[in-house]
């Protein structure tokens, strides 16, 4: 089993609120909510590796079509839960968006503990509860944050002004936003800065200690300021990234073009350390200064900002080096799969309830069209089975009588009729139209009337009845050679487009993992297997019929010139 598999059916190991538990959770947190999605962050050599303890970790879980049932839960996310690795503790968390219409959403839970070196850190993110009320915990949007944050501007696509988690930092002006940044909105920068006013509680003492982060994707490698507060600042000089705190400076870490990167500095205890995506980058000596009043972002800097946080203490490198790689796009730390509501008691869901669930709306109407041409192929294939069987079985039995009639040859109808029998229709045109010509009337006779010509008008008349025979024949097969053509490319439209939309909402969510991936991209190859699934039956079928249709047409050909050759026999000019 691959790693990235195995790190996902792992049991977690965590401290202060996890534990450790089996591959499978003993039980369901609450029956009252029917799915589940678990979340694993993953320390080990597979993941991100990590050496030592982080704590109260502020974790970005996204949640999208791939990892979560946006159907079953509550149009506005009231029913979200987060409960940690051991199924009975309920996690702090708040919600930075939550976007049913296009089943998106991002979740910031406080993780207790994250246990270095491990696979086994898991949480689980419930809903499916229409009955549930808002969790308290989410009213006031700081749930996902420790007592140590002082501000995380989150640029939500729905908070025109920037929303920290407390509140209390009021920009001066609107923010223009990207609906679709690193994890919901982000901040457009056009190298003004963005500014928020002074706050009594966004401040710093000197000889403190402050944390500073910011997710940036600059345009080009310039000049700027990242961010700016009172007398410490964040930098970037021709794409390298630098800090000034009072009078001491430090500088390094590339800061690349057109990519996302986190920039973090941490002050205290008289060193200064910069942070590029968790790995430190430079460290210098520094003491604090006072900070407090306005508080700016991205002057001199075009394109976007995401996810500036504040805090009054110096995060650990183990902190950032998690929080980065569970805020980042790119990261393995994160990955999380999707569970049915009877897990606890029955197993994770088969393979293909897992497609079924994942299927997209176009995959759906695809594999909608596809059902209704395998009904028709069935039915095809069924009643034209019949329809030569009948007919096979009748043309044996009338020309078995047709063979062994003599002076009555033309009378044959008198005796029984056989109206399955494509032969006995063809010998029924053929004698009408001799009775046309006086052939026949009276058998005792034997007389001889018909001419050259005449006798070429009869065959001409049942060679007509012949290809009207050889249509009914083929009546309806049209269908089983659309469903063998026609089928296959439908289910490799439904398929190219299902993965088409699971990327784009992969692109949009920001995770990429291959939980993320698998199941839109396995639930889309479902369409193409549909189409298969109408097309090799109808194959199948078709190639019978047309053998079957084959003789019965050689046998019409053959009783023609049969028929002719014995009127000519009887009944031709001396």
């Amino acid at each position: 089993m691959r790693p990235t598999m195995r790190n996902l059916l792992c049991a977690l190991a965590v401290g202060c609120g996890f534990a450790v538990a089996p591959l499978q959770a003993s039980a369901w947190w609450n029956k009252d909510w029917t799915q589940r999605t678990r979340v694993t962050l993953n320390t080990s050599a597979q993941g991100l590796e990590t050496k030592e303890p982080a704590t109260a970790v502020a974790v970005a879980v996204r949640l999208h079509s791939g990892n979560f049932d946006f159907v079953s839960a509550k149009e506005d996310g009231a029913d979200l839960r987060v409960v940690a690795g051991d199924d009975k503790t309920p996690l702090k968390f708040s919600v930075e968006r939550f976007d049913g219409i296009n089943e998106l959403a991002v979740l910031w839970v406080q993780v207790p503990t994250v246990t270095p070196g491990s696979e086994k850190n898991n949480l689980y993110v419930y809903a499916g509860n229409k009955k549930a009320l808002a969790d308290a915990a989410d009213a006031t949007n700081t749930g996902g944050f420790d007592a140590a944050t002082l501000a995380a501007v989150h640029f939500s696509d729905k908070e025109a002004h920037g929303a920290d988690h407390q509140g209390v930092l009021k920009t001066v002006a609107p923010i223009t936003t990207e609906a679709n940044g690193l994890l919901a909105g982000s901040a457009k920068l056009d190298g003004k800065p963005i500014t928020w006013q002074a706050n009594d509680k966004v401040k710093a003492d000197a000889d403190g200690a402050v944390t500073v982060s910011l997710w940036i994707k600059p345009d080009a490698a310039a000049n700027g300021t990242l961010v700016k507060w009172g007398r410490l600042a964040l930098t970037l000089q021709a794409g390298k990234l630098a800090a000034r705190i009072d009078k001491a400076t430090l500088a390094g870490g590339e800061v690349k073009p057109a990519t996302w990167t986190q920039a973090a500095l941490t002050v205290g205890a008289g060193k200064a350390v910069l942070y590029v995506n968790g790995v430190e980058a430079a460290r210098g000596d520094a003491v604090l200064p006072a900070l407090s009043g306005p508080l700016q972002v991205g002057e001199g800097v075009t394109g976007l900002a995401d996810e500036l946080q504040i805090a009054s203490t110096v995060r650990s490198a183990e902190w950032l080096r998690v929080a980065a790689g569970a805020q980042g796009a790119e990261s393995k730390l994160v990955a999380s799969v999707k569970e049915a509501g009877d897990a606890a008691e029955e197993g994770s869901p088969g393979y293909m309830g897992i497609l079924v669930k994942n299927l997209t709306t176009d995959a759906w109407a695809i594999i909608i069209i596809l059902g209704l041409m395998f009904a028709v192929a069935c039915w095809v294939m069924v009643s034209k089975t019949m329809f030569v069987m009948r007919a096979d079985k009748d043309n044996r039995k009338f020309l078995k009588r047709f063979r062994g009639a003599s002076v009555d040859m033309l009378h044959l109808a008198k005796s029984g009729t056989h109206p399955n029998s494509s032969l006995f229709r063809l010998y029924m045109a053929g004698v009408r139209e001799l009775k046309k010509r006086d052939v026949g009337e009276d058998e005792s006779k034997h007389d001889k009337s018909l001419s050259g010509a005449s006798l070429n008008a009869v065959k001409a008349s049942i060679d007509a009845d012949l290809v009207r025979e050889s249509h009914r024949l083929n009546g309806q097969m049209v269908f089983l050679t659309i469903a063998i053509s026609g089928g296959p490319f439908l289910g490799l439209l439904g398929t190219v487009v299902g993965v088409m939309i699971t990327f784009a909402a992969i692109a949009a969510a920001g995770d990429v993992n291959v939980n993320a991936i698998a199941p839109g991209i396995a639930a889309a190859l479902l369409a193409t297997v549909a189409g298969l699934a109408v097309a090799i039956p109808a194959l199948f079928g078709y190639n019978y019929l047309a053998s079957r249709i084959k003789n019965i047409s050689a046998d019409m050909q053959i009783f023609v010139d049969e028929f002719v050759t014995r009127v000519a026999e009887n009944y031709g000019a001396a």
